[in-house]
């Protein structure tokens, strides 16, 4: 793939005198699933949120299509609705229905009709099987549920790419799969995707290609069956043996 739609250079992030992101440099194509993986504090969802902005990088340079999104000329707003974003604890609005949180963004953003937004957002929540609750408030679903509304509104913006920050990390075991396999789906089907996530199931089996981030850098990426059954780097393999270890999947 050499469609490339994000690209990163030397992107660094600071909270005060902590400095959580290095120096990445990154690139996903049009069409990729990229999965991230690595430690709690690696630094894996500062550079997801940095990549559409809801973190200001410190320095370096977020590319969108060609177009550097830091550049003042920019329309960051815009180039924002182009990506997605699925957030780890849901984070829908509990006044609203099921229905309504997969319009809002679409009238308030986008500036599309309500019968428009109505229509696109039942597409969605029925890809994701939650058509029949479209009255119910956030609060009379499970988790899981709350997880597959939160990727239909996401869908409902039509974006070109896909954020997932670690998305079934709130969620109890018995619901994980339900979400897991909505987002192989959709994988499946070609969007372009970047998935911080702790499955390493899941990664090996949906990824184009697995990125390990440790301390804030980017020590190894390569294609899933490189990184899982032949990792070059120490770190990585140190990181997979333990993870995979108290999984019981190694």
């Amino acid at each position: 793939m050499n469609d490339i739609i994000i690209e990163t250079k030397n992107l660094k992030k600071n909270f005060g005198k902590n400095e959580v992101l290095k120096g990445i440099d990154f690139t996903a194509s049009r069409g990729e699933v990229v999965c991230i993986i690595g430690a709690s504090g690696s630094g894996k969802s500062t550079f997801l949120r940095c990549l559409n902005l809801l973190e200001m990088p410190t320095s370096g340079d977020v590319f969108y299509e060609g177009a550097n999104i830091l550049d003042k000329s920019t329309d960051q707003y815009k180039t924002r609705t182009k990506m997605g974003m699925v957030f780890q604890q849901f984070n829908l609005f509990n006044n609203l229905t099921v229905l309504q949180n997969c319009m809002i963004g679409q009238t308030s953003v986008l500036k599309r009709s309500t019968t428009e937004a109505e229509d696109t957002a039942m597409k969605y929540l029925d890809t994701v099987g939650m058509s029949q609750f479209v009255n119910a408030k956030p609060n009379q679903i499970s988790g899981g549920q709350k997880q597959r509304v939160a990727i239909a509104r996401a869908l409902s913006m039509e974006p070109d790419v896909l954020l997932f920050d670690e998305p079934t990390s709130a969620l109890d075991p018995e619901m994980v799969g339900d979400v897991l396999n909505v987002i192989f789906s959709l994988a499946k089907s070609g969007f372009t995707m970047i998935v911080v996530t702790h499955e390493m199931d899941f990664a090996r089996e949906v990824s184009d290609r697995v990125v390990f981030m440790d301390e804030g850098v980017i020590a190894e990426e390569g294609p899933p069956e490189v990184i899982f059954n032949n990792p070059k780097n120490d770190r990585t393999r140190a990181f997979l043996t333990r993870i995979l270890n108290k999984n019981g999947l190694l």
